[in-house]
């Protein structure tokens, strides 16, 4: 007879509610607590897939696996809360009990990608901003159905639903070039994840579209947060580096910290310099200036992916697909 999460925990002397943490991939215990639970479970029979009593006409769990390399960039913000609340929703309307992981890069991973091999799941959203290729490999063990969700890798066939970074960073690039006439410069993520690198690619396209040399436009790679791009771009600008007149930022929280260095060292903007973000952020409608952007519909985006994961378990579409997402831009006065 398999061993209860209950009975585990008194064998262990720990609190029932560390164990439950422990065995769920969440927060609130320590790496070698976590190791020892689930090595605890394996040997004394516990049933990983055993599962939550679904509520009446649900169809089976699906799981949101958040991937997280070190939370600089997927964190407590309102994309990504937007983002999550429309795969709850999307849930909701397929009839899925949603189940939410957080899956953390360190020394247990394997531990980790055990729990959530083992719970059963009908299928699988990984969150995987924060992934790199590599780092995909190793969801490969999985035998439920997985869907990538925010981000795309050309090697690796799975389906796919994501931004369309390029086109909102060509979107948002050619608008500056047309208001400003002049070279952009890009206000670029020191930390490499595809959308940036996509956002790149949509920045230089629109460069070359405008008639201009990609390697002189300047570029400042700045922190991905608020804080810390305020204070690399006060480095850089108490450093006597050369500003160009309007940027293109990877996202908003690069645009909200390097519009306040910018002030900060007695820049106008948009007189002096045009800033232009990526996401649309609520602080942007309330910046001063209010911040020029491009909208995601990341609702919208969380839903899709729960459709496609349901098209992919009713077995009515075989072929793995890239669903890309439309963005949007919203003019406001930094340009």
């Amino acid at each position: 007879m398999a061993i209860t999460a209950k009975e585990l925990a008194a064998r262990l002397g720990l609190s029932p509610a560390a164990v439950s943490m422990a065995l769920n991939n969440k927060p609130g215990v320590s790496t070698a607590t976590r190791r020892r639970v689930i090595e605890a479970a394996r040997e004394m029979g516990y049933d990983f897939s055993k599962k939550a009593v679904s509520r009446e006409g649900l169809q089976g769990q699906l799981c949101l696996a958040v991937y997280r390399r070190n939370g600089a960039v997927v964190g407590d913000t309102p994309f990504f809360a937007d983002l999550i609340s429309g795969v709850s929703v999307g849930c909701k309307k397929a009839r899925y009990d949603l189940v939410i992981r957080y899956l953390y890069d360190d020394e247990d991973f394997p531990d980790q990608l055990y729990t959530l091999e083992s719970s059963g799941f009908q299928g699988i959203i990984l969150l995987a901003t924060e992934l790199d290729a590599p780092g995909l490999s190793r969801f490969s063990r999985l035998s439920a159905p997985l869907l990538v969700l925010d981000a795309y890798f050309e090697a690796h066939d799975y389906n796919y639903v994501l931004i369309n970074n390029i086109q909102g960073a060509f979107q948002a690039t050619s608008y500056l070039i047309s208001k400003r006439r002049t070279q952009p410069g890009y206000l670029r993520s020191s930390y490499p994840i595809s959308n940036f690198e996509e956002r790149a690619d949509g920045f230089y396209k629109a460069i070359r579209a405008g008639g201009m040399s990609t390697s002189k436009s300047l570029v400042h790679l700045l922190t991905p947060s608020q804080e810390g791009a305020y204070a690399d771009m006060k480095a850089l600008l108490d450093g006597g580096e050369e500003i160009a007149k309007c940027y293109f930022a990877d996202n908003d929280l690069i645009a909200i910290g390097a519009v306040a260095a910018l002030r900060e060292a007695g820049y106008r903007v948009p007189e002096d310099v045009a800033v232009v973000g990526f996401d649309d952020l609520p602080i942007c409608e309330y910046m001063d200036p209010p911040l020029t952007t491009v909208r995601v519909p990341a609702h919208s985006m969380g839903e899709t992916a729960v459709r496609r994961l349901a098209e992919m378990l009713e077995g009515s579409e075989p072929v793995s697909m890239k669903v890309e997402i439309r963005t949007q831009l919203v003019r406001r006065k930094s340009v």
